[in-house]
């Protein structure tokens, strides 16, 4: 019998544990010491709700599932049906194949072949490593098409900062300006968060702060990193999600909506581009042709515990 997410690779080091799966090459597991860091499924199930999956090649809402690129228009499959639009890209349950396991890495590739709506070969490879640093995943696409293609890349994990829900937890967010959204979650302008209930510059509690909207104008360390923290001060620890300078906005989300699990985490969404960044340009990575200077892009993103 095979798993609903295909088999399973196993990791661990530095005192982390996770699990990658074949189907989407998503994170299923993820715990320091034992302690859970994503909201997980079990084996038994699919993913639901998005969780751990990686977005490519567009991550968050495309309007209507119709964009123009280079004077065309190419229609994709409505996936999000409330809202009409095309969500989270090609490649959640798609079977991605093994390329190489050691006890702490696992590295994945799949060929995005060409098709309605996406006339773009893509070679696709996601390595996922653990060290006493956390998990670090990188995500690199090769255009093999001999025509210029639009991308982005995002990811999909739900944070946990401890027992119980999101209430009770602190959240920082380095992040000064939040995109306003339409009922479609489409961008339709921005704000600064100054004098906001959504404002987290500085660490304070969610209580019944419901999110799901996408940051940018993002503070970052020396090193061009952008780190978002979420703890729980009962039992003074939590969780990190860091994005590299690759990565222009986060997409944030309490999970109102969710049926099973609800206010249960945080997803903490790394972006290259907004939502529905196909029309709007903003942001959009444009790979070369094959084999010219820009064919390929490459990002990173983590999660370590506090």
């Amino acid at each position: 019998m095979v798993a609903p997410s295909g088999d399973q690779y196993e990791i661990s080091g530095g005192g982390y544990r996770a699990v990658v799966t074949e189907c989407g090459a998503g994170l299923r597991e993820l715990e320091y010491d034992g302690r859970p860091l994503v909201l997980g499924f079990p084996e038994d199930r699919s993913a639901s709700s998005g969780r751990g999956q990686l977005l490519v090649p567009w991550p968050n809402r495309l309007a209507g599932a119709t964009y123009t690129f280079e004077g065309t228009e190419h229609r994709l499959p409505i996936d999000e049906r409330a809202r009409g639009n095309a969500s989270h890209g090609l490649v959640r349950w798609a079977a991605w194949t093994p390329e190489e396991l050691t006890a702490h890495s696992v590295s994945l590739v799949l060929r995005l072949m060409s098709r309605p709506g996406y006339p773009w070969t893509l070679d696709l490879h996601a390595l996922y490593d653990l060290s006493a640093d956390g998990l670090t995943v990188t995500v690199t696409a090769t255009n093999l098409s001999g025509s210029s293609a639009p991308y982005a890349q995002g990811a999909h994990p739900y944070l946990v900062a401890g027992p119980g829900r999101v209430d009770d937890w602190e959240l920082t967010l380095p992040a000064a300006t939040r995109l306003l959204t339409d009922d479609r979650l489409i961008p339709t302008g921005r704000e600064d968060v100054r004098d906001t209930d959504l404002d987290f510059r500085m660490a304070r509690p969610l209580r019944r702060t419901s999110l799901d909207s996408a940051f940018t104008d993002l503070t970052r360390d020396p090193d061009g990193r952008v780190e978002v923290q979420l703890r729980d001060p009962a039992a003074d620890r939590g969780v990190a999600l860091w994005a590299d300078a690759r990565h222009s906005y986060l997409q944030l989300f309490t999970g109102d909506e969710l049926p099973a699990h609800a206010r249960e985490s945080l997803a903490v969404e790394p972006m290259t581009a907004p939502p529905n960044a196909f029309n709007s340009g903003e942001s959009l990575v444009v790979l070369s042709p094959a084999g010219s200077p820009g064919d390929e892009h490459s990002a990173s993103w983590g999660i370590r515990a506090l």
